[in-house]
């Protein structure tokens, strides 16, 4: 039997030259074999990455996302009582358990933005907000709690819905095409007593959280570093001003009002519809 040595030179693999295969074999090694190994890394870290982000674990063929503004309700959630004592997300453990594997969300994820949703709908009636846009807007701002600028060391939501490490920006401090935003809650949330930073699972900045943070976990504390309170206030923002998101032209006011790029609203609405079929966000 024949096979093709690859032999190196000069930085190049080359040239080909048909070897018999047990000549081949003691001669494995150089360039040839550099570069399957490079192979196997890179594929074992770009598999570690995504993992380590909250992709599913199995491929499977995904369907076309729906072009829809505003995006699709996705799976209803389950009635509960959202004035209960304690973590009231909890209470739709069941809920999320059917959708974490489909969508590549966290239960803990998908649990606060079911809850987010449920209190909405009883606080602002009015606003019909879906828990699918509270999902686009995690995956586009932090990956559902699990970026946080390191690619190799994920964030992950812990068992009371903080990240860790946690997720805090980068100095608002006009540079680097930052607004310029001195500090507003001396450091509490963000650690910063000089400027602001956006901080959490859905990048709130403190003086926008003075204004739209809840307490949607039970403990009494709105944080926005945790993400029951992070996903309820921003439906408080999405909601803000007697909005109905069943409107196209009031969804995109909401989600604008977050992020003023209409890069940032396809990619949310991109994102949103993806949960809704259900299946992962592509991008």
């Amino acid at each position: 039997m024949l096979s093709v040595e690859v032999s190196g030179g000069a930085g190049m693999c080359c040239p080909l030259r048909l070897l018999p295969m047990t000549k081949r074999l003691r001669k494995l090694g150089g360039c040839g074999l550099a570069a399957v190994l490079a192979v196997v890394v890179i594929v074992s870290l770009v598999g570690w990455v995504l993992s380590a982000l909250g992709k599913p674990a199995t491929l499977k063929q995904l369907q076309p996302v729906p072009d829809a503004m505003p995006p699709l309700a996705g799976m209803a959630v389950p009635d509960i009582d959202v004035h209960a004592e304690g973590r009231t997300a909890d209470k739709l453990t069941y809920w999320s358990s059917q959708l974490e594997a489909e969508t590549g969300i966290s239960g803990q994820a998908l649990r606060a933005y079911g809850n987010a949703e449920l209190i909405a709908r009883d606080a602002w009636p009015e606003c019909n907000l879906h828990w699918t846009t509270l999902a686009g807007l995690g995956w586009v701002e932090t990956r559902h709690g699990t970026y946080n600028g390191n690619w190799f060391r994920p964030s992950k939501l812990d068992e009371n819905g903080y990240p860790d490490p946690p997720i805090i920006g980068i100095a608002l401090d006009g540079m680097n095409g930052t607004a310029h935003t001195p500090d507003t809650d001396g450091g509490h949330f963000d650690g910063d007593a000089e400027f602001d930073r956006a901080v959490g699972p859905l990048q709130f900045i403190p003086s926008s959280w003075e204004h739209v943070g809840r307490d949607a976990n039970g403990d009494g504390v709105a944080d926005p570093n945790q993400i029951d309170d992070a996903a309820l206030g921003a439906a408080a923002l999405l909601c803000f001003g007697g909005r109905n998101l069943s409107v196209p032209e009031d969804w995109r006011a909401g989600v604008l009002n977050y992020n003023q790029s209409e890069d940032y609203l396809r990619r949310v609405a991109a994102a949103a519809n993806a949960y809704s079929i259900p299946q992962p966000a592509a991008s």
